[in-house]
C-alpha cells in the first residue's frame, strides 16, 4: 500500500450521490475534484480527470446503491483513473456499500457477493476504504487494506437523546440487529425488545415472536438499513397492535426500493429517522421522514487519515 505524508489532498465524486459530496467537501473546505463521469451509446463508463493527482491523497465518494452495479463500475474505474495518474493513495469512500447482505453461504451454492466486490476494490488500486455501517462486520476481514468503518448509530442517537422521550424502548428488528439496539439503548438509558422474525424468502419477513415488554413504550425501532420496508414495518405493526405507546424507525441506508414507500406510509411508523448515505429521490420524501447528514462525520474522518491522526477517538468523544 501507498503511504507516508502527502503534500495535499483532492476529493472526488461520481454520480451515486453528488450531493452528499458536496456536503463533505464543503466541511472540509475543499472544492469538488474535476471529473466527469459519462457513459458512452452503448452503455460503457467513460472517466476523466481533468487536474493533476500526482502523489496526492485523493478521496473518491461513491455509495453503491441503485444502479448497484453502474454505480460500482463508476468508482472501480475511478480507481483505476488515479492509479495510473499516480496519485499518492486511493481511499474509496463508500457510504453505503452496496452486495453487502450476500457476506456468507446461507445455502449450497450461493456466492460471496461481498468478497467479490472487495477483491474487485483492490484489484483497482483502493488504498484504503471508508464506509458505514456494514451489514455485516466481519466483511472487513474481506479486504486485504485498511477498511474504517463508520457507526451511524451515534448521530442517530443524538437526535432522540435532544426529544427527551419518556417511556422509551428500542427495539431490533431481528436477531442481527440486537448488538445495535442494545448500544442506542444504553445511550437512551431505557429498556430493549426482540423481534423473532423469520425470512421465507428473499426480501420477506414473518413477525412470530416479540421478546421484552413494549406495552405502553415509546418504540423506537433501530435497523442498519431500509430496503423494501418489510421487516420494519412489519415490526412497528406488531408492536402498535401488541400495547406500544408510539413507533419511531431509524436507519442508516434508506434504500427504499419496490414497494417501500406506501409500506411506510400505510404503517404504524410515525417518524422515521435516516441519515443520506443514499441520495433518496423526491417523490419518494414523506412528511413522517427526518434527515441527518453524515457529511460531517466523513469530513471528520478524512481529516484524520490525511493528518495521520486516529480515527477511534472521532467515537470515543460521541
Amino acid at each position: 500500500m501507498r503511504s507516508g505524508v502527502f503534500s495535499d489532498f483532492k476529493i472526488f465524486a461520481g454520480n451515486s450521490h453528488p450531493e452528499l459530496a458536496e456536503k463533505i467537501a464543503n466541511c472540509l473546505g475543499k472544492p469538488l475534484g474535476k471529473a466527469t463521469v459519462t457513459k458512452f451509446s452503448d452503455g460503457e463508463i467513460s472517466v476523466n480527470i481533468w487536474e493533476s493527482v500526482r502523489g496526492l491523497d485523493v478521496y473518491i465518494i461513491q455509495s453503491t446503491c441503485n444502479p448497484t452495479n453502474d454505480n460500482l463500475m463508476e468508482l472501480l474505474i475511478m480507481i483505476d483513473a488515479m492509479k495510473r495518474a499516480s496519485a499518492g493513495r486511493i481511499n474509496a469512500v463508500i457510504p453505503y456499500y452496496g452486495y453487502a447482505r450476500q457476506d456468507r453461504k446461507a445455502k449450497a451454492r450461493d456466492p460471496i457477493t461481498s468478497k467479490l466486490v472487495a477483491d474487485l476494490l483492490v484489484a483497482a488500486g483502493a488504498d484504503r476504504v471508508v464506509t458505514m455501517d456494514l451489514h455485516a462486520n466481519q466483511i472487513q476481514g474481506y479486504f486485504d487494506i485498511p477498511v474504517d468503518h463508520l457507526i451511524g448509530m451515534p448521530l442517530l442517537a443524538n437526535y432522540f437523546k435532544k426529544k427527551n422521550m419518556e417511556d422509551l424502548c428500542v427495539v431490533s428488528p431481528d436477531h442481527g440487529s440486537v448488538t445495535r439496539a442494545r448500544n442506542l439503548a444504553e445511550i437512551l438509558d431505557c429498556p430493549i425488545a426482540i423481534i423473532d422474525k423469520r425470512r421465507p424468502e428473499p426480501n420477506k419477513s414473518e413477525i412470530m415472536n416479540i421478546i421484552g415488554n413494549i406495552d405502553g413504550k415509546n418504540c423506537i425501532i433501530i435497523d442498519d438499513m431500509i430496503d423494501t420496508a418489510g421487516t420494519i414495518t412489519n415490526a412497528a405493526n406488531a408492536i402498535k397492535e401488541l400495547g406500544a405507546k408510539s413507533v419511531s424507525a431509524a436507519a442508516t441506508h434508506a434504500v427504499l426500493s419496490g414497494p417501500a414507500i406506501e409500506r411506510i406510509k400505510d404503517s404504524a411508523i410515525e417518524e422515521m429517522v435516516l441519515l443520506d448515505t443514499v441520495p433518496l429521490a423526491e417523490e419518494k420524501e414523506l412528511d413522517k421522514m427526518v434527515h441527518l447528514s453524515v457529511a460531517p462525520l466523513f469530513a471528520d474522518v478524512i481529516t484524520k487519515i490525511y493528518t495521520n491522526g486516529s480515527v477511534s477517538k472521532i467515537f470515543d468523544k460521541e
